[in-house]
């Protein structure tokens, strides 16, 4: 099976090169697998001697060291005992996808476990992944008044979410993998008896989101180093109690350019000027008027696609909560209500597109994109941001490095 299996690699590595390449490969991937350790005695057998012409011999050397010398160079790696598969932590899964931007997909790390000792949602263990307990009123539009309780279960779970995403926030920095702070997220969750909420649902493969450049959000934790310039955020939902606790934040990495620090400056005032609006008696769709309004006064435009939610025992729930103006949002908000506001600003178009893992939300012009967001509960008199930062009077973190 193991010869099979490396013969079909090889296959593939040269697929778009002549014959004599084809067979030189198997032939090299055969003997290998066959025990031989000196690769070069190959050149002197006789198969190989009556099988190649000197015209095909010039031929191959050229190739291999023009055109061709990437993927042989992966032949070369297995005749000394390396990976010859490890050429680098990027791949390519979709070859006929025609990426927006500049970004590329990276392997990713096995998913994490969770002790069976946590408490965890419905979907958790879903074959699919679905979220039944939404999935059952889902439609009727009716927006939850959080008892005392609750609200104090919210609180919690909230609390919580910023720990873990501040674990998150210390680890952020270039070279290192978005897969590394996933793993640190996990293991935050773990440690304060909680489930990470993205983990499993609707099938997400990983403990939070990783959304690097022109990703708008739900970005797949992968071995990809952050890069200096790069921009990423970290959304964190935790499920603690049977409550769920949600937050993002867009960081900087390294030397990031001016227009890019604008973009999540603004990104950031967009989120709270529409925080200053949540009071009892005002209309969910105001929320958008006033993002779109600031972010347009910037150059920048707003993602539609994606809305904030209703959040408490159930992840995504009423009300829906736009971004833009003129939406046509159903709800006014009373003392009790919980939710988020997540704006997705961008620098160029607000359309986006998704990558074939059916999750990754990407710019369709490829221009970069920077999100925040925080869970809300509505006051008597207002409204407390649950997931708000305690150190630094609640700056996020981006503004430590400014």
């Amino acid at each position: 099976m193991r010869c099979e299996r490396t013969k079909c690699r090889v296959k593939e590595i040269y697929q778009e090169n002549d014959l004599y390449m084809t067979l030189y490969v198997h032939y090299h991937a055969y003997k290998f697998l066959s025990g031989l350790e000196d690769l070069a005695k190959i050149r002197k057998t006789k198969a190989a001697e009556s099988s190649l012409d000197t015209g095909f011999r010039q031929k191959y050397a050229n190739d291999c060291f023009k055109g061709s010398w990437k993927a042989h160079k992966v032949i070369h790696q297995l005749a000394k005992g390396e990976n010859g598969n490890k050429v680098s932590d990027s791949y390519n899964p979709w070859p006929t996808y025609n990426y927006t931007g500049k970004l590329r997909p990276y392997k990713k790390e096995q998913r994490r476990e969770v002790p069976d000792c946590i408490n965890r949602p419905d979907y958790a263990l879903h074959p699919t992944g679905v979220p039944l307990s939404e999935q059952a009123v889902r439609g009727s539009g009716q927006i939850k008044i959080l008892d005392d309780e609750e609200i104090e279960g919210m609180r919690v779970a909230c609390k919580l979410g910023r720990e873990v995403l501040d674990e998150a926030a210390k680890t952020c920095d270039v070279g290192v993998t978005t897969a590394e702070i996933d793993r640190i997220v996990h293991e935050a969750c773990i440690e304060r008896d909680c489930y990470p909420s993205p983990l499993n649902y609707y099938q997400f493969p990983a403990s939070c989101c990783t959304s690097v450049n022109e990703v708008i959000c739900h970005g797949i934790p992968d071995t990809r180093p952050l890069q200096d310039g790069d921009i990423c955020n970290v959304d964190v939902t935790v499920y603690h109690n049977g409550f769920h606790g949600d937050l993002n934040e867009t960081f900087l990495l390294g030397n990031v350019k001016p227009e890019i620090r604008k973009l999540v400056e603004v990104t950031y005032e967009c989120l709270s000027k529409a925080i200053d609006i949540v009071k009892p008696g005002e209309k969910y769709r105001e929320i958008g008027n006033v993002i779109q309004k600031h972010s347009q006064a910037h150059g920048f435009s707003v993602v539609r696609s994606y809305c904030g939610h209703g959040i408490h025992r159930l992840f995504h729930t009423a009300p829906n909560v736009p971004h833009y103006a003129k939406n046509k949002a159903i709800g006014v908000m009373k003392p009790g209500h919980c939710f988020t506001i997540e704006p997705m600003i961008s620098q160029g178009t607000w359309k986006d597109e998704t990558w074939p893992d059916n999750w990754t939300a990407v710019t369709l012009d490829g221009q970069w994109s920077a999100q925040f967001e925080h869970t809300l509960l509505v006051t008597e008199t207002g409204c407390d941001i649950l997931t708000k930062r305690l150190a630094n009077n609640g700056r996020p973190w981006f503004m430590d490095r400014l």
